[in-house]
């Protein structure tokens, strides 16, 4: 007789470890499906895509790579970012080579044919990893500060925020980091609806390959405000858009979160010259949504902007100038009545005259256990800008060991229901090199971060926003409470 046991929640429990995602539901006596309690394991396997940074020559881009330390993830592990297509075959030397958790490391390209990156890492090196682009233009359309936290692949983007107007030129970067080719379809939808245009339809994106579509040839007209959408067919990509402005700088427009029908905007600077909404609802039915700032002192209802109607298939936006007046806030979208999911973005523009920049703040996922921006300079240069929408809660941010020397620091901060807390971010001790910076809720409602880096150039006010959404470090897997084995005779 030859029997072969084969324990089902093992191979679960390694998927999930891989994936980020599993689920285990074992029927009871009566065949209904019965909960389990979940253990919280490290993943073993992450992987991130860094659009290509720039075409400018003077362009200067940093790289930096951080993995925290996550408890039970082990010492061992690797991670490396390498050039997508063809720069792959002459320069396949890492661009970064990743440090051990807890360190930054850093890498350095200039000039404006630096490629996109597709990079792995595995083992002890996987969870929470965290790369963050950051490139400075010094002249020219799109100049200024510009940065991004490189992506995972996945399957479908939404970015309310982006332009075809003039002076604007937008780019939707995508970057396939498989062995076989992406098709991808690329929906534009203005004012009025979908824009009528085949050219964005099954894109196909070759392997460990990228391709920067200009919006301006999907469409064929000029839009003030757009929603992309990004759908792939097979396979899947990274994906993010360049919007680059004539005179007021430019950056990168991250993805939206998930439609939602309510959702938190974190960061808006406490010196915002204009703040421009702009929201879609992908459904067939409008949305009415309460518009509120979160601010130190509480949830403030701005003057003349206390509702905003979308309409179903249509970008919307609307222009709250200066809403902070002063103070540093997070927007708060909530539906007035009937919940219908939408995506959401914010345009924020600082400094006056010629001498403006530009950046983008999506709707975004809270922190959740985890979340890191790395790439902080100073505590001048960083702002961290933490968001109570619901209820009181307390944080932990930790400040990393610099990349060239430093030892960690962390503090920890309490916030009140319905504000925002803008705080000077901590900076480990003797600072050398670059730092990482990770929040962890403690106890209390969910939080949502952003964090900010500015650098003056020339009197232009230089700034980029990245908001951090959970790290996806840990997975939860079902503990097994019946036999599930599968025995073959």
């Amino acid at each position: 007789m030859n029997r072969t046991t084969l324990s089902l929640f093992a191979g679960v429990a390694a998927l999930a470890a891989v994936t980020g995602f599993a689920v285990v539901s074992s029927p009871d006596a009566t065949g209904a499906g019965a909960a389990r309690s979940a253990a919280e394991l490290p993943v073993e396997r992450t992987s991130l895509l860094c659009p290509a940074p720039s075409t400018s020559d003077l362009a200067e881009t940093t790289y930096t790579s951080f993995t925290p330390v996550t408890k039970g993830a082990g010492s061992g592990g690797k991670a490396g970012l390498v050039p997508a297509g063809p720069a792959a075959e002459k320069d396949g030397e890492p661009v970064v080579e990743p440090a051990a958790p807890g360190t930054p490391a850093t890498g350095d390209r200039s000039g404006g044919d630096t490629p996109a990156l597709v990079g792995t890492a595995e083992g002890g090196a996987a969870p929470g990893w965290t790369v963050q682009e950051t490139t400075e233009v010094a002249a020219g359309a799109g100049r200024g500060l510009l940065g991004v936290a490189c992506t995972a692949p996945d399957t479908e983007f939404w970015f309310p925020g982006a332009s075809t107007a003039a002076g604007r030129t937008d780019y939707v970067h995508l970057t396939n980091p498989d062995d076989s080719a992406a098709v991808v379809d690329v929906e534009l939808y203005g004012k009025d609806g979908a824009l009528k245009s085949t050219a964005g339809e099954g894109v196909t994106v070759k392997p460990h390959t990228t391709e920067a579509l200009l919006l301006s040839t999907l469409g064929g007209t000029e839009e003030d405000d757009l929603t992309v959408h990004v759908t792939v067919r097979s396979g899947r990509v990274g994906a993010a858009v360049q919007a680059l402005d004539d005179k007021a700088g430019g950056d990168w427009l991250a993805a939206s979160a998930d439609p939602a029908g309510s959702l938190v905007l974190p960061g808006i600077p406490e010196d915002a010259l204009a703040v421009r909404l702009v929201l879609f609802t992908p459904g067939d039915t409008d949305a009415d949504l309460k518009v509120r700032l979160a601010s130190p002192s509480g949830a403030i209802t701005p003057a003349g902007h206390e509702t905003v109607h979308v309409k179903a298939g249509m970008t919307t936006a609307v222009d709250l100038a200066d809403v902070t007046r002063g103070d540093a806030g997070s927007l708060l979208l909530t539906p007035t009545g009937r919940s219908v999911p939408v995506v959401a973005a914010l345009r924020v523009v600082r400094g006056k005259d010629t001498d403006q920049e530009t950046a983008f703040i999506p709707a975004t996922a809270p922190v959740g256990t985890r979340a890191t921006a790395a790439g902080n300079r100073t505590a001048k240069d960083t702002t961290l800008s933490l968001t109570a929408p619901r209820g009181a809660a307390r944080v932990k941010v930790t400040a990393s060991a610099g990349s060239e020397g430093g030892t960690a620091v962390t503090k920890t901060y309490t916030l009140k229901a319905g504000t925002t807390q803008a705080v000077e971010a901590p900076v480990p001790a003797g600072l050398k090199g670059l730092y990482a910076l990770t929040v962890e809720p403690v106890s209390g409602g969910p939080v949502y971060a952003a964090r900010t880096l500015r650098a003056t150039k020339d009197g232009v006010p230089a700034f980029t926003v990245q908001a951090l959404p959970d790290d996806r470090g840990t997975v939860a897997v079902p503990e097994a409470e019946e036999d599930l084995s599968v025995v073959q005779e």
